[in-house]
């Protein structure tokens, strides 16, 4: 039997890549795309794993690239069944006089409309065939307080609403959706965010590793979970105290995280 195809945006590092490679490992055949120069060898990673893989890089924030990744993607002839809206970039710092303004709209660009780009076409052709798995990557920081984090903050709590929204209007299409909620991770996230230099981005981001959290987040997806904090416990205690800690309370705690390492 032919494989399946599975879909995985910002795979070419960090969770998207662990997101691909596992799926990979289960069996399936991979588009994956990433704006990053490292997609063609996360893509000979895949390959290793027996599995066939188209790659496209792309700057999802552009609106025609996310179209050209969609075409290259309906040109194999072959539907998705799996996809990860995986892709997002933040930054740290003072909203009205530490980060970039640029940097900003591009976390808009990419963490909110092209997941909106991408899952629409994903999610029409799953409803069209009657099935399909969409996993979003959100964060603990959808749900907090965040000073010194505010539009990535912002941005994640817009794709945890609407991977919420989506999975009730799917699902009597026969659609799962499910979102991923990973605490700080192992990845270059936090220093493309300008945040290497904080105590979440040298120390908070050791408590989780990208491949036990993809793991988490694929046994949620095709488990059917409405979504999951992965991985570690405290990411699992945060987000069950999320709702009932003052809002004034989890500001202070993610001022703490966000102090210089060496404070």
């Amino acid at each position: 039997m032919a494989k399946e195809l599975a879909f995985v945006t910002g795979a070419s590092s960090g969770i998207g890549f662990q997101l691909a490679k596992q799926l990979a490992e289960r069996g399936y055949d991979l588009a994956i795309t990433s704006s990053g120069d490292r997609l063609q060898e996360a893509a000979a990673a895949f390959r290793a794993t027996g599995a066939e893989v188209i790659a496209i890089q792309a700057d999802a924030t552009e609106r025609d690239e996310v179209d050209r990744v969609w075409d290259a993607v309906r040109a194999t002839g072959r539907p998705v069944t799996v996809a990860c809206i995986n892709a997002g970039i933040g930054e740290g710092g003072l909203f009205a006089t530490e980060t970039s303004l640029d940097q900003e709209l591009a976390i808009v660009d990419l963490n909110c409309a092209s997941t909106v780009h991408f899952s629409k076409h994903v999610a029409k052709q799953m409803v069209e065939r009657g099935k399909g798995n969409i996993l979003f990557t959100a964060s603990i920081a959808s749900e907090t307080t965040s000073p010194k984090m505010a539009v990535y903050s912002a941005s994640k709590a817009f794709v945890l609403s609407l991977a919420k929204s989506l999975r009730f209007e799917l699902a009597d299409a026969g659609v799962n959706v499910t979102a991923l909620q990973p605490g700080p991770v192992d990845t270059n996230f936090f220093e493309v965010a300008h945040m290497s230099d904080t105590k979440i981005g040298s120390e908070g981001k050791k408590s989780n590793e990208a491949d036990e959290v993809a793991k988490v987040g694929l046994d949620a997806l095709f488990g059917g979970k409405e979504h999951v904090y992965a991985a570690d416990f405290m990411t699992k205690i945060e987000g069950a105290l999320s709702g009932i800690t003052p809002d004034s309370l989890q500001a202070k705690m993610q001022e703490k995280f966000m102090e210089p390492a060496n404070k």
